[in-house]
């Protein structure tokens, strides 16, 4: 049984809560206790009703689920993915949901299972697609290319969510640096350089310079294609 957005319940009552609250609160509690927070007891207590009313919304934990993700997506606002040129496009919609999903970096499982599911996605989805498509790539071309794009979204969330250094536990970013250093520099000078880098890196800097290099790379694959 779907959750309607009318103001009437499922048996034709007047409905106590709107979609948008449904939504609201059950992410609320997604980003303050992870997804184990979201429950229908949990969520029923939150909103000060009881569980069987939820009942009345929605009828199984994936539809909480679903909830979640189209909330938040609902906070994604791109630009039109046919105007302009397809790299600024993409650019566009690739930052403006990298805002939404970093905001919330507790419901990146939900948004790689879930997608399917939710009207929201699919909406962001197509625009995204659009923009690709622009460049030239159909089929299987495609796919991969909104694959690249969409991985290098949820990937850079969670990188950061683990934190610059994925440090131990307990385990300070001083210490974790000492560690690091401590490596045999002829073996391993690479990551140490790295690993010196990100502690002073910026979620929002690195995605957008992994995001011109894919950009960089989409543009060379299709002026290949073009000239083959």
């Amino acid at each position: 049984m779907p959750f309607h957005s009318t103001v009437k319940d499922a048996m034709g009552r007047s409905a106590r809560f709107t979609r948008a609250q449904l939504q609201s609160v059950a992410l609320a509690l997604v980003d303050a206790n992870g997804l184990g927070g979201l429950s229908m007891r949990s969520l029923a207590v939150a909103l000060e009703t009881g569980p069987m009313t939820l009942y009345n919304y929605v009828s199984q934990r994936e539809e909480l689920d679903v909830l979640v993700v189209d909330a938040v997506l609902g906070e994604v606002g791109w630009p039109p993915p046919d105007q302009g040129s397809w790299e600024e496009a993409l650019r566009g919609i690739a930052m403006a949901l990298w805002h939404a999903v970093h905001a919330h970096p507790n419901t990146v499982p939900l948004l790689l299972t879930r997608r399917s599911r939710s009207p929201a996605m699919l909406a962001v989805a197509e625009a995204l697609l659009t923009a690709l498509a622009r460049s030239g790539r159909k089929g299987q071309a495609l796919l991969v290319a909104f694959r690249a794009v969409t991985a290098l979204i949820m990937g850079t969330v969670q990188a950061d969510l683990a934190g610059p250094l994925n440090l131990q536990a307990g385990e300070s970013a001083a210490d974790t640096i000492a560690r690091f250093r401590s490596l045999p520099p002829e073996r391993f000078a690479h990551l140490i350089e790295i690993a010196e880098a990100a502690t002073a890196s910026c979620a929002q800097a690195e995605f957008q310079d992994g995001l011109e290099l894919l950009i960089a790379g989409l543009r060379g694959t299709a002026q290949e294609s073009a000239s083959a």
